[in-house]
């Protein structure tokens, strides 16, 4: 009977394309499930505003009525505002390993998206750089981190054929966590405190964050605007967002500096690696999975970075270092040994040359975002 293509218009369609890849990724021993309470609240129109302020469509693939594959559209309206784009975005695509499938998914994006008026149509990519994004080029065996794709081979291969080209590299570092690093910026840190009068602020609990958490994410929206794909975070998106994260955290792996006025000039947040309980617990928090994630981020050895800004006026002051010694400090004496970077443009040269300072990284990821002109 062929591929069918069908628009995700109630709760049980919407039910399949968010559990559908975990029947793909079966047997896929890399890839990770999304915490599925989150990716709920994520997908809600309802509760996500991005769904409110953004065209956009969910579309599954059905082979004789069983449903083989997924793919999101969407237009980016802030984004296509602020730089006088009319582009529109692919997220989400997965399939079983069939062409059909995987092009008949593409096609229907394409085609919603020329409706729209889009004129090149990029991805993966959804609403914003927080969601994952890109293809995975190298490093197909390495350990697959929360907010990041884990796609199969063939998808950037066929993305190519189907008229797509590179537009967009990233890649991922993993990095040791040693006490010589502690201890080779221990008394520059200092130094820089006392020279630019500054203050850090270091957390026991994540009730003592809240009242930064506007002034951090005003930082991002005015340090943020040349990473590709980043839209200006509103006060609705921000409170979503936090509600999201912040229950996730430890407090003691955020940190931020405040200048001697107290406004925040530069923070950084990071988080354990649980991937190993949300693998145990199937992405589900009930009835076990809690126990099994809770454990994993207990047991963890690999921390994770989230997010991390400096204001531009403070920058290449030594600030960056005095967030990274603070952070180790806490992750050595909490028994982490490894940090993950996450996903980093491959032209942010300023960030990849601090990383590239540390002793023993290891770029063991890149990834993808294509692009077509429509």
């Amino acid at each position: 009977m062929g591929i069918s293509i069908r628009e995700v218009k109630d709760h049980e369609d919407l039910k399949t394309f968010i559990y559908l890849p975990e029947k793909i990724h079966e047997h896929h021993p890399a890839w990770l499930p999304p915490l599925y309470l989150d990716e709920e609240k994520f997908f809600s129109i309802r509760k996500n505003p991005a769904f409110r302020h953004n065209p956009h469509i969910l579309f599954l693939a059905f082979e004789n009525k069983r449903p083989v594959g997924r793919i999101m559209g969407v237009i980016p309206v802030e984004y296509n505002r602020m730089h006088h784009s009319s582009c529109a975005r692919f997220s989400y695509l997965e399939c079983y390993e069939n062409k059909e499938i995987f092009d008949a998914l593409i096609h229907a994006v394409e085609d919603w998206a020329k409706k729209q008026q889009a004129n090149e149509l990029i991805g993966p990519m959804g609403f914003s750089d927080k969601e994952p994004q890109g293809f995975l080029m190298k490093g197909f065996e390495g350990p697959t981190m929360m907010v990041t794709n884990c796609s199969f081979p063939f998808m950037a291969d066929w993305i190519r054929q189907d008229g797509y080209a590179p537009f967009i590299d990233l890649c991922q570092y993993d990095v040791p966590i040693s006490k010589e690093i502690f201890e080779r910026y221990k008394n520059y840190t200092q130094r820089v405190e006392d020279h630019l009068h500054v203050h850090i602020l270091e957390f026991s609990s994540t009730k003592d964050v809240k009242p930064y958490i506007k002034p951090i994410f005003d930082l991002i929206n005015r340090t943020y605007q040349e990473i590709y794909g980043f839209s200006s975070i509103s006060d609705e998106e921000r409170d979503e967002f936090a509600e999201r994260f912040l229950p996730l955290l430890n407090a003691q792996l955020i940190k931020i500096i405040t200048d001697k006025d107290n406004n925040v000039v530069a923070f950084v947040v990071a988080m354990p690696d649980f991937s190993g309980g949300l693998r145990k617990a199937k992405g589900r928090i009930f009835p076990f999975g809690w126990f099994h994630i809770w454990r994993s981020a207990r047991k963890s050895k690999r921390l994770v970075l989230l997010l991390g800004s400096i204001e531009p006026a403070m920058q290449n002051k030594g600030l960056d270092a005095i967030l990274a010694t603070r952070l180790f400090a806490s992750a050595i004496r909490l028994g982490f040994k490894t940090v993950d970077s996450h996903i980093i443009m491959r032209d942010n040269h300023k960030m990849r040359a601090e990383i590239e300072r540390l002793q023993g990284y290891n770029m063991y990821k890149e990834y993808s975002i294509f692009r077509k002109s429509l």
